[in-house]
């Protein structure tokens, strides 16, 4: 299996070739097996928090139980992505931008395995999205 380093090092004419796609369903699966852990682990927290009858400690418990609320949202709607992105593998268009079809890097794949648009048109949606909102 290859490496991040040996990854990074490839010739562009290697772009998602099976090692290469091997190496991102390996990421990914691990991802999702480390979400559905933290998302089983967060919601038996949950699950344990009491009735404090102190004020101040019930405060300190609700603002821990609101953000392990986040984290469990945040969990929740990555997970969809992980699989989707495992999809795209399957099928042949991982690594690839949605809009566009020009690779979106291997740098940018690393830092975001489930990432659908090249760096180019993320940014060009980003531009559009706060120019919407400043109007």
């Amino acid at each position: 299996m290859l490496t991040q380093e040996q990854l990074l090092a490839a010739p562009d004419d290697e772009y998602m070739n099976d090692a290469q796609l091997e190496f991102f369903r390996n990421l990914l699966q691990e991802q999702a097996d480390e979400v559905r852990a933290s998302l089983k682990e967060a919601r038996e927290t949950l699950a344990t928090f009491e009735n404090e009858p102190d004020e101040l400690d019930k405060a300190s418990i609700e603002e821990e139980r609101r953000m392990n609320l986040r984290f469990l949202d945040r969990q929740t709607k990555l997970l969809p992505k992980i699989d989707d992105a495992i999809k795209r593998i399957n099928s042949g268009d991982f690594g690839y931008c949605a809009v566009t079809g020009e690779p979106i890097g291997v740098r940018r794949l690393l830092l975001r395995p489930t990432a659908t648009l090249c760096a180019e048109e993320k940014q060009r949606q980003e531009r559009q999205e706060r120019n919407f909102r400043d109007a």
